[in-house]
């Protein structure tokens, strides 16, 4: 079942957590999903913390690929990617050719990452608090834009029921190469196909966040995944 753009239906945990489950899923990221923030050696060597509550949903989903660089997508079946560092070249390259050629990708995209970091600003463990992504989304026919005005604190988008903190938004931009984008309510996510393959894009990344309410983000990062990758 893949569901319909912009509307939210009731989808039964059980069957969400048997979705492909041997299918690989890979993740490639800035933010701390796969591994806690630790600036502290003390901090290393005391008792590990709980996993992610983001990676266990992930983990339901198929077999998980921590990825590093996206130059080699073959070693993948569908693919998160979620705040990431910028891209080389060669990176975009092969990112596009995977999802034109056939590949599924749920994409998080965040103009103005709001969660806090143990780390300072410069530090290259911190997560990406600004997305750098301007040459696949041009490619794609894409512009994320994000309104300097808009009120800070945690809202739910209308009509997608997701939690957005200061969240960007799409906008079509001359030049999209064999590509479509349906943009939905508040242009937070566009949902393209790209050649053979699929991609849904979230201006945004709060849903990933630690804390808050966790069952209902796991819920609605379920729907997503579902969404973005079918059963």
């Amino acid at each position: 079942m893949v569901l319909a753009a912009g509307s939210w239906a009731f989808i039964n945990r059980e069957a969400g957590q048997a979705a492909k489950a041997d299918q690989r899923l890979g993740l490639f990221t800035s933010l701390p999903i796969l591994w806690a923030e630790q600036p502290d050696l003390r901090d290393v060597l005391a008792a590990p913390e709980p996993p992610h509550w983001v990676r266990d949903v992930f983990e339901r989903h198929g077999q998980l690929v921590a990825l590093d660089t996206l130059l080699d997508l073959s070693r993948v079946d569908v693919l998160v990617v979620a705040q990431p560092r910028p891209l080389a070249a060669p990176e975009n390259v092969a990112l596009d050719r995977w999802v034109r050629s056939g590949g599924r990708l749920l994409l998080f995209a965040d103009p103005m990452l709001t969660e806090d970091s143990a780390f300072s600003l410069g530090d290259r463990r911190r997560p990406q608090d600004v997305v750098l992504l301007s040459p696949i989304l041009r490619r794609w026919g894409l512009e994320l834009r994000f309104d300097e005005a808009q009120p800070a604190g945690v809202r739910e988008s209308a009509g997608e029921a997701l939690p957005v903190h200061l969240a960007g938004q799409w906008a079509p931009k001359k030049g999209g190469y064999d590509a479509n984008c349906r943009i939905g309510p508040d242009a937070l996510i566009a949902r393209c196909t790209i050649g053979e393959g699929q991609a849904i894009l979230i201006a945004d990344a709060a849903i990933l966040e630690a804390q808050g309410n966790g069952k209902a983000r796991a819920e609605r990062l379920d729907m997503l995944i579902i969404e973005a990758f079918g059963r």
